[in-house]
């Protein structure tokens, strides 16, 4: 009976020790959650393919205009305890540290950007293809209502649909406007 009752307090001890473990794993990723994140949703949730051909067209531009505004903001809504911010045993100003900052967390954007389009996230670093946009341009298709657009059924663009009462000879093409 004691073998039992020593087998018990044993087990007792190894969860516990393994509570211990994930209660200060959490308090060491804690901190770190909010990068973490960022790193995550730029890597696995922005579709670079897309993303890089528009920042090369210009698209850059936003983004620096973009950084500048979280600095200004983000210096002040939440200037440091002393006005400076203390980063590699260097003092710097409240502004120059938020830009600090901010050039660092887009340059990690960039570069999970760079890794999605190198492959190195496999399959979850791909996006499915959207659907085709129609040959016409017009947003829509046919609807099942049986017309094309070449209007081969002796309708023109202009009386779609209109009767020679003005009225509409097909009651299911009312809301079908060009």
């Amino acid at each position: 009976m004691d073998a039992l009752f020593d087998l018990f307090s044993s087990l007792i001890d190894v969860l516990s020790a393994l509570l211990n473990v994930v209660v200060n794993l959490v308090r060491v990723v804690l901190p770190w959650l909010p990068l973490l994140a960022w790193i995550g949703y730029w890597a696995f949730c922005v579709n670079w393919t897309k993303a890089f051909p528009i920042l090369r067209r210009g698209g850059m531009i936003g983004v620096l205009l973009l950084m500048l505004a979280a600095v200004l903001v983000w210096g002040a809504v939440a200037p440091p305890e002393g006005g400076k911010h203390y980063m590699v045993g260097l003092a710097v100003s409240n502004f120059a540290g938020k830009f600090i900052y901010v050039t660092m967390l887009t340059c990690i954007a960039l570069l999970c950007g760079s890794a999605q389009l190198s492959g190195a996230f496999g399959r979850f670093g791909e996006f499915p293809e959207e659907p085709a946009e129609d040959d016409h341009g017009h947003g829509h298709d046919d609807h099942g209502h049986g017309h094309g657009h070449g209007h081969d059924d002796g309708h023109s663009h202009g009386d779609h649909g209109h009767d020679a009462h003005g009225g509409h000879g097909h009651d299911h093409h009312a809301a079908h406007a060009h």
